[in-house]
């Protein structure tokens, strides 16, 4: 199944984190928080303004986006949990050096 985002959304899957701190303990499933990373799989078309003109989405596929623990919301797909959510509840785009 494919999905296709509308207006000013966009479909995130969450991005694991580590399991293992610095030191190197080992971080059980059950004690692990769910990552506030992910990665923008979809993006729809962009929101309308006032004066009925599109603005564009400042996110693109394959973006890593910082967002809310509880941002979003879940819907899985073919087995994928993914987040589907607003692109004002995106926090930063993580750009590497």
């Amino acid at each position: 199944m494919k999905l296709r985002p509308l207006h000013d959304r966009v479909i995130v899957k969450r991005v694991e984190s580590e399991t293992k701190t610095a030191s190197g303990i080992v971080i059980p499933d059950n004690a692990a928080e769910k990552p506030d990373q992910g990665e923008v799989l979809a993006v729809g078309p962009g929101k309308k303004n006032d004066k009925g003109e599109l603005s564009p989405m400042a996110v693109k596929v394959g973006d890593r986006v910082l967002f809310g623990k509880y941002s979003g919301q879940t819907v899985k797909v073919d087995g994928d949990e993914l987040l589907v959510m607003k692109e004002d509840d995106l926090f930063a785009v993580v750009e590497k050096k």
